[in-house]
């Protein structure tokens, strides 16, 4: 992945929740600051884990360069150009007020008004334009070489690409229009609600949103006519930000069926929309030993797979006559067949994929991510890994070596 890491660039991680999103995307950053860049991480609330990962006691919107004591301490390079800083959600929104909104009075009410603090707080893509927001800012500002920025958690990774688009739709809403005008112009109240049509509308609105709730809607679009167009700009400025040429996305799965096919649907429609996706990131495929095994000799089993195949015959007919030694070698053979449907499973999938979409393979850690030594160790496999597509077609050559007694029994057992 090391030709993502160029000056200027900026790579945004998707993926669903659960994918290990964030831990990817902070190897990234670091193996990107270890080919010389200065590289800043914005990252969503993450996990202590990740804050311990990283050598921080704590996030804050501010970019936290990561000290030489710990780089040093986790076999890295001292001098390391890596900084972190956590999305602030409300910040960038009361910011965007600020920039735009030039009436401190006007500001005020805008801030305080009850429908702006739950299109904030509420609004599906509030977390995603939010993010987009202070990644389009610290681009903007040439802080750093490269920036990451790890997408809020979504039901849909789509959901992040199109925030902009909404809120730009918001804006200009003929519906807003319609039921909102600043008073001065309407003259019949607040709303300028007009005709019974429109009266009956904002009743219905008010039986089940609350009675004060249309009011507020009226009272946000009021104290932000005069800065709507400006704010709309933005909205169109930070969506172009996504499909500018220096900006590649890097989309994150694991290799569960139902995660593949969730991907491959997002591969498809980022085409139709016209976004870079320049990699996709297989996190958790195999467990380390199995992959690293592949990695040092391809096309071969690896030996702690080879045995388990001679399991049943090594044990003889008194350990098969053995439940608990029966149970246990059921287990290992499952094992190894479950590797060798990764393989399959994955394999398949990359079948589908664009040449020009790299796949990258990332293990599980027996000790799971747990220090900054950890993450250097996925970070390099990240960066000077074997290509994911030539590792699967050794694995498989490898996997199809043994018997599929294992494999069997595992499907019997999951249908």
């Amino acid at each position: 992945m090391k030709q993502l890491f160029s000056k200027g660039a900026t790579l945004v991680m998707l993926g669903t929740g659960g994918v290990g999103k964030t831990t990817i995307a902070a190897a990234l950053a670091l193996a990107a600051a270890e080919s010389g860049l200065d590289t800043g991480v914005i990252t969503v609330d993450p996990a202590r884990r990740l804050r311990d990962a990283l050598g921080l006691e704590r996030l804050s919107a501010r970019p936290t360069r990561l000290d030489a004591r710990r780089l040093r301490r986790a076999g890295l390079a001292p001098d390391l150009r890596l900084s972190a800083m956590v999305l602030d959600v409300k910040g960038a929104w009361d910011g965007l007020i600020e920039r735009f909104v030039k009436s401190p009075e006007t500001r005020r009410r805008v801030l305080e008004n009850s429908f702006y603090r739950a299109l904030t707080e509420q609004f599906a893509g509030a977390e995603a334009y939010a993010a987009l927001e202070q990644l389009y800012d610290l681009h903007a500002s040439g802080r750093f070489d490269l920036e990451v920025v790890d997408t809020p958690p979504a039901a849909h990774a789509f959901e992040f690409l199109e925030a902009p688009a909404h809120l730009v739709r918001l804006l200009d809403s003929q519906g807003v229009r319609w039921l909102v005008a600043p008073s001065a112009a309407a003259g019949r109240g607040l709303l300028g609600l007009a005709g019974r049509a429109a009266q009956f509308v904002a009743s219905q609105l008010e039986r089940f949103a609350g009675a004060g709730a249309l009011a507020a809607i009226g009272e946000f679009f009021a104290a932000l006519a005069g800065a709507a167009g400006s704010i709309g700009d933005q909205f169109r400025k930070v969506e172009g930000m996504l499909h500018a040429p220096t900006t590649n996305f890097v989309l994150v799965t694991t290799p569960e069926a139902d995660r593949l096919i969730e991907a491959r649907a997002l591969v498809e429609r980022m085409a139709r929309e016209g976004f870079r996706l320049r990699a996709i990131v297989i996190n958790r495929f195999l467990d380390e030993r199995t992959y690293r095994a592949l990695a040092e000799a391809p096309r071969r089993e690896p030996p702690h797979l080879r045995k388990i195949a001679t399991l049943r015959a090594a044990l003889g007919p008194d350990g098969a006559d053995d439940s608990r030694v029966a149970d246990l070698a059921a287990y290992l053979e499952d094992y190894r067949a479950d590797q060798r449907a990764i393989i399959e499973r994955v394999s398949a999938f990359a079948r589908t994929l664009p040449a020009r979409v790299e796949l990258v393979l990332a293990p599980e850690l027996e000790a799971g991510v747990r220090d900054l030594g950890a993450l250097g160790r996925i970070a390099a496999m990240l960066a000077d890994g074997i290509a994911g597509r030539r590792f699967l077609a050794d694995a498989k050559i490898a996997a199809a070596g043994g018997d599929t007694s294992g494999r069997k029994r595992l499907a019997a057992r999951r249908a």
